[in-house]
């Protein structure tokens, strides 16, 4: 069993901290967890769509799409959505589709950004409270006034300060951490989508053409 000892010196705001924290820990987990999901092999779900067209099997393609988590998907489906516009409408619903999936990625890195700044607020208000406390035992107890009587106050600025650092530092970490996650889907999505629009406008369309045309007939 851990020693809560320290944890109850450290006074009320030790329990703000602690209920911060535990609310970072499930932001994190969850943002991890919806990342990693959206994240897929930008480069082998390409390859595969493009092969599935090459097929001219435009439906299957959109299928795969649908079945794929993540924005990456969302966006081809787009462009696929619209293969025969062009080129400015298909972009037009390609950036479209990307505004829509995007904000979902950076949903709540803000909250753990907030934790990450406010913990060392409420640790110096701990620190504050801790030190008033002090002053008042020491006040109270006059020229005669304990160690032990002094101690509790100080027991509060001291841990409540801590506690605050040894919170906001990971929370920074986690969100440097799930930045990156962002930024990496971000220029999947990119890629992905410049990737299949010109696939599109100059492969995919050619073969259409030429499969429409047929073999000339002999005269």
């Amino acid at each position: 069993m851990p020693d809560l000892s320290l944890f109850a010196k450290g006074g009320p705001m030790m329990w703000v901290l602690l209920a911060l924290g535990l609310l970072g820990l499930v932001i994190f987990i969850e943002r991890t967890l919806f990342l990693h999901r959206g994240q897929i092999r930008s480069t082998a779900f390409i390859n595969g769509i493009k092969n599935i067209l090459g097929k001219q099997r435009i439906v299957e393609a959109l299928t795969v799409c649908e079945e794929t988590p993540g924005p990456v998907a969302a966006v081809v489906k787009a462009a696929l959505l619209h293969a025969d516009d062009n080129p400015d409408a298909m972009r037009f619903h390609v950036q479209e589709a990307a505004v829509v999936e995007l904000p979902a990625l950076e949903r709540r890195l803000s909250s753990i950004a907030a934790i990450a700044q406010v913990a060392p607020l409420v640790g110096l208000l701990g620190t504050v409270l801790g030190m008033i406390e002090t002053f008042l035992a020491f006040e109270k107890g006059g020229n005669y006034a304990t160690a032990s009587a002094l101690s509790g106050g100080m027991w509060h600025a001291l841990l409540s300060f801590a506690g605050s650092l040894m919170l906001a530092i990971p929370a920074h970490l986690a969100h440097h951490f799930l930045k990156g996650r962002v930024r990496a889907i971000v220029r999947d999505v990119e890629w992905a989508g410049n990737e299949i629009m010109k696939y599109l406008q100059t492969e995919y369309r050619g073969r259409t053409t030429v499969a429409n045309d047929g073999p000339e007939e002999k005269t």
